[in-house]
């Protein structure tokens, strides 16, 4: 009796310390894991996310980038860390169409990670050189039809959201298309603006300057719904192409093992600090995202076999 009184005191002098430890969360500062170079569009997102977690006393946040291998380097390094709250990745669409485009990857992005939550969503828009005799992306795929295997569209890279994109659009809508990759979106834009390649689908932010200069034109939007800042503009299902949606998102990861209550605090946090900067992130052209960690975690999931079946029918493969 003496060993089972002893015995339950230890249990419950467990369960006091695991719940003083959820409590206590964080006790020391939380790295976000950025698997870009500094600079770009996902780095500055995550260091306005940081910011503003920091700021809401809550937690103290960092960015880490660690750039690499397609962000493969930033995702196993989170994928491999302790499961405690401390290592969070931010993810995006890239992370879901590797896991079709790279043969082995050293991590499980479905069973490796949980889900907190996603923060933003990018829409694209399909552009077009002012040269190219098309209004309208029905006036495309018929001069496409009319020349295949002429017009160019270039993309960021190949394995890039926006060179899927394009595959996409070809498989969708039964045309041939030239791919041309560049080394990211600057270089494909420069080229697109001088007329070396005929169109591009890319994020918003990207193209607005170009657009209101009458530098390139655009034919549709890639989300399910027009944008409230141009609602002129059709979706490419509207525009014809039935079931076409492309969504550059980003969100946070955690390495899979961390506490239901860490994950809930995590979640919690990452909602007010979207809402909180939902007026700076629509200024840069980003919808403000968040969900619960299991829809999220199905939205993930859903990604991946979107992607799968245009990596697979595509052929598309990395350099």
């Amino acid at each position: 009796m003496r060993e089972l009184a002893a015995a339950a005191g230890l249990l419950l002098l467990g369960a006091i310390g695991e719940d003083v430890i959820a409590q206590a969360y964080p006790a020391r500062p939380v790295r976000l894991v950025v698997p870009w170079a500094p600079g770009g569009s996902v780095d500055l997102l995550g260091r306005l996310v940081a910011q503003k977690l920091t700021e809401r006393g809550g937690m103290s946040v960092f960015v880490e980038n660690r750039a690499g291998a397609g962000t493969n380097l930033g995702a196993e390094y989170v994928a491999r860390s302790a499961a405690d709250g401390y290592t969070l990745l931010m993810t995006s669409s890239t992370q879901a169409i590797n896991v079709s485009l790279y043969p082995k990857l050293s991590y499980d992005l479905v069973k490796d990670f949980v889900a907190i939550s996603p923060v933003a969503n990018n829409t694209s828009v399909l552009v077009v050189h002012p040269a190219l005799p098309v209004k309208s992306v029905k006036e495309l795929v018929a001069l496409a039809k009319a020349r295949p295997g002429e017009l160019i569209y270039a993309s960021s890279g190949s394995g890039s959201t926006s060179h899927l994109a394009g595959e996409l659009l070809k498989m969708s809508a039964g045309i041939d298309l030239i791919h041309v990759p560049f080394k990211g979106a600057g270089p494909a834009l420069t080229d697109l603006l001088g007329g070396h390649v005929q169109m591009f689908i890319t994020v918003i932010a990207q193209t607005l300057p170009h657009l209101k200069a009458g530098k390139l034109r655009a034919l549709a939007v890639t989300s399910e719904r027009r944008l409230s800042g141009m609602p002129d503009l059709p979706t490419m299902q509207e525009a014809g192409i039935g079931g076409y949606e492309v969504s550059v998102w980003n969100g946070i990861l955690a390495p899979t093992g961390i506490r239901q209550e860490v994950v809930a605090f995590l979640n919690s946090e990452t909602g007010q600090t979207v809402k909180e900067l939902s007026g700076r992130l629509a200024e840069l052209g980003t919808e403000p995202l968040y969900s619960t960690p299991e829809q999220f975690s199905k939205f993930i999931r859903g990604e991946i076999a979107k992607w799968a079946v245009v990596v697979k029918r595509s052929g598309a493969r990395v350099d």
